[in-house]
Formats: C-alpha cells, sequence, structure tokens
C-alpha cells in the first residue's frame, strides 16, 4: 500500500524563522506556504519536507534527510559558495576528502543546517 505513496521527510526546528533564513538563503529552497510554527518545503518531483518548532532539533546524530543529485562536486562547491559548510568524517569503512565520501555505492556529502540537523547530498555511481 505504501510503495506507491509519497514520502515527505519531517524535520525539528528550535527556531522556525532561522531554519527558513536557512533555507531560503543557502540552499535557495523557499516555503511552500507561510506558517507560524511550521514550514512546507517542495523539491524535485512533488518531494516535500516539514520544519517544525520544537525544543529537540539537532539532537539526532544521523542523517536526517539527503537530496540525490546527479554531480556532487558541483552541488558542493555551490553550496560552499552560499556559506554551507560540509562536515569531515573518518571512520572504519568511510572517510570524506574535502566533505566528499567515494564509496562503491556512490558520493556523498554531509552539512548541518541552522537547527544542527544532519542533511546530505548523494551520487549515485
Amino acid at each position: 500500500m505504501l510503495r506507491d505513496t509519497e514520502v515527505a521527510a519531517v524535520l525539528p526546528a528550535k527556531d522556525v524563522n532561522r531554519a527558513k533564513d536557512f533555507y531560503r538563503d543557502k540552499l535557495g529552497l523557499e516555503p511552500m506556504e507561510p506558517g507560524d510554527d511550521n514550514l512546507m518545503f517542495q523539491c524535485g518531483n512533488g518531494t516535500r519536507f516539514l520544519l517544525y518548532q520544537t525544543d529537540n532539533a539537532g539532537t539526532a546524530r544521523n542523517t536526517q534527510m539527503g537530496w540525490v543529485t546527479d554531480d556532487v562536486e558541483r552541488d558542493v562547491q555551490d553550496l560552499r559558495s552560499r556559506g554551507v559548510v560540509f562536515e569531515e568524517y573518518d571512520f572504519p569503512g568511510l572517510k570524506t576528502e574535502n566533505g566528499i565520501a567515494t564509496s562503491d555505492a556512490g558520493k556523498a556529502a554531509w552539512f548541518l543546517d541552522s537547527e544542527g540537523n544532519i542533511l546530505s547530498l548523494f551520487e549515485r555511481p
């Protein structure tokens, strides 16, 4: 039943206005409609994500949402030019170089939003 149903991510934000500025100014996204304590954004192919006000923002230590891209290096460079800082990782089986990890699965890069949520870019081989 769910395999043909759209999915929408939900991300926490301690400060929705600060998050709105980050997603607009750094990522180039505009909310679909204004809200006081939550914002809905639309991305490619009708996908969406919701930012909602909560003090729990930034507590997850895992990737919470990601974008699939056809060129991670291009997108990392573009986002860096807008002030996005990419994470560097060195774990067994995962090491980034200049913010990008490469494996048989593809290339990936991670960054934090203004609320401490871990977001990613992913390029399939």
